[in-house]
């Protein structure tokens, strides 16, 4: 009787339960913040009530990138009723700036069809700081952009200057990525990093990054570049802690992460055409300031032999925009397809040296010489046409003729020789000398006989010892632990005989770190005082083993307030931390 009413009531909780959680189903959207700038992200939140989603919804918003970032369930009891709460989580980037809208989204919950209210994004164009935010120093990164000044004329490359401005006192940047390059008018091309180096600007003192650009205009009239946007992560000093002693900077990272949004002012320029005036002919394009070398060879050859014609162009300017006049009806020549090879002088690839190498074959031996070579470029510096010119270079062209056949001079032997006779077999060989010990006999051949074999068995034994030593990381930490312990007390010791309290308990408390990490199979920069107490092998130590490592993690604490001071001290010191080493490696987990 009494099972049965313990069944009953089991089965009026599990009732009351279910009917708590299903009448109270909810479905809710919301985002972290409602505008944002380009190449930040915010993060949409699917949160349901009173039960699970059968699916969650996957939200697709044209100009927005929505990919899943994770999930959370938490239960709660109110009243005695019991409630869970699922939240799922989306990054949402923008591709543009804009107004986006986040339509319903529908999800069954307990049973129930649940709709959302529809969300508004709206994403801001980044904007450059201004000139008093840089000056004041209150623009943790920045970034600028500028271009040459000058004529520049349709199809010539030039270079733009990209210059990161990072703060002082900014622990970390990372994380750098373009949101947007515009360029209307221009071709990107590469892009090289400079040096870095320091610059002061206002009352603050920033690390510059130099990024230059290759870039092609392709069109006349006004052309604008930018704005650059990207965005970063960086770390700067935390505001909640903000006395931290640096002795303690030194073993923990104390800041805080931030993402950022970087952008540029809007660089325009003028481009010109290209002037009609004094166009040369044959001119095919090329922009810059070259030179011309033609060398031809061998230029002594019989009709249908190959001749090599080589064309080096070098100089600042388009390389790419460098071609060969047309040759293939030059008369006399029979002309192949040339090779061609550029040497870039630079990463920007706007210096360096083009050429063409091209086989030619004389069709008859009317030719003496192979023809003037001229090359025309127009250069943006004078804006002027140019042509140089090679003089024709001498050619010795043969007829073809039937080739002679060798002539082998032949040797007769004297008349009347008489032929050689077979030597007779030698009867007395000689005086025969003893043998000496048979190789098998000496003990040196055996030995050498077996030095192949101890080879490669020191061969196998290394290698066998190297993969387990590569398949055991815990093997692999001991050891490097125990260096680092062994060149740790050789400064421990150095540190009190020069009387260097603050270098002795630093190092101290890092060995002490790297030591117990080791033990206890965790992250030395997660060890403190605390672990002694709370890990199950640190408990199973002798007492003394664990009196000796709280006294130590003391010493290391009270160092800052209290400096030992004398060498006999922190030789004592130094003392109990090898003792306490040797102890803690006879610990067994």
């Amino acid at each position: 009787m009494m099972r049965l009413i313990f069944k009953i009531w089991l089965w009026c909780l599990a009732a009351c339960l279910w009917l708590g959680t299903a009448q109270g189903a909810n479905f809710t959207a919301s985002l972290d913040r409602d505008t944002m700038t380009l190449g930040e992200t915010a993060t949409l939140s699917l949160t349901f009530e009173g039960g699970s989603p059968q699916n969650a919804p996957a939200p697709d918003v044209p100009g927005l990138d929505i990919s899943s970032s994770g999930n959370s369930q938490s239960f709660s009891m109110v009243n005695g009723a019991m409630s869970s709460t699922v939240t799922v989580t989306y990054s949402v980037t923008a591709q543009q700036p804009g107004q986006y809208t986040i339509p319903a989204l529908t999800a069954d919950v307990g049973g129930q069809s649940l709709t959302t209210q529809p969300i508004t994004l709206t994403v801001q164009k980044p904007d450059a700081p201004s000139a008093d935010d840089i000056h004041s120093g209150n623009e943790a990164a920045f970034m600028t952009l500028s271009l040459p000044s000058g004529k520049v004329y349709l199809g010539q490359e030039l270079t733009a200057e990209l210059r990161i401005y990072v703060r002082d006192d900014v622990q970390n940047f990372g994380n750098f990525q373009f949101t947007g390059q515009n360029a209307d008018g221009f071709l990107l091309g590469k892009s090289a990093q400079g040096g870095r180096s320091q610059a002061r600007v206002g009352d603050r003192v920033y690390t510059v990054i130099p990024v230059t650009y290759a870039l092609t205009t392709t069109r006349a009239g006004q052309l604008t570049l930018g704005p650059f946007t990207a965005q970063a992560v960086i770390v700067l000093p935390s505001q909640n802690q903000p006395n931290v002693d640096p002795f303690f900077r030194q073993f923990f990272n104390q800041g805080d992460q931030k993402q950022i949004t970087l952008a540029t002012t809007t660089a325009t320029l003028d481009s010109l055409p290209l002037p009609d005036q004094n166009k040369p002919a044959n001119f095919g394009g090329a922009i810059g300031n070259f030179t011309l070398a033609v060398s031809v060879g061998p230029t002594n050859v019989t009709v249908g032999d190959p001749v090599t014609v080589r064309v080096q162009i070098a100089g600042h300017g388009a390389l790419d925009s460098i071609t060969l006049p047309d040759q293939s009806v030059l008369p006399g020549f029979k002309v192949f397809p040339p090779t061609v090879k550029t040497d870039a002088g630079n990463g920007l690839g706007l210096d360096g040296t083009k050429i063409f190498e091209e086989i030619v074959t004389p069709q008859t031996a009317d030719i003496h010489a192979w023809p003037q070579f001229s090359f025309s470029y127009f250069n943006p510096d004078d804006g002027q046409y140019h042509t140089v010119t090679q003089p024709p270079v001498a050619l010795t062209v043969q007829a073809a003729g039937a080739t002679p056949m060798p002539a082998f001079a032949k040797t007769s032997a004297p008349e009347n020789q008489p032929p050689a006779d077979i030597l007779p077999i030698k009867e007395n060989p000689g005086r025969l000398r003893p043998t000496g010990t048979a190789l098998i006999n000496q003990p040196v051949f055996l030995l050498l006989q077996g030095l192949p074999v101890m080879a490669l068995l020191a061969a196998w034994i290394w290698r066998r010892n190297t993969d387990n030593l590569a398949n055991n990381p815990r093997r692999r930490r001991q050891l490097a632990v125990a260096q680092l312990v062994s060149q740790g007390l050789a400064e421990l010791k150095q540190f009190a005989a020069g009387n260097q309290p603050d270098e002795f308990f630093a190092t101290l408390f890092r060995l002490l770190q790297e030591q117990l990490g080791e033990r206890l199979d965790c992250p030395a920069s997660a060890i403190t005082e605390n672990v002694i107490e709370e890990h199950s092998l640190l408990r199973q130590a002798p007492a003394s083993t664990r009196d000796g490592l709280r006294e130590l993690f003391q010493l290391c604490n009270q160092a800052r307030y209290a400096p030992v001071r004398g060498t006999s001290e922190l030789n004592s010191v130094a003392s109990q931390f090898q003792k306490v080493i040797a102890e803690l490696k006879e610990l067994r987990a």
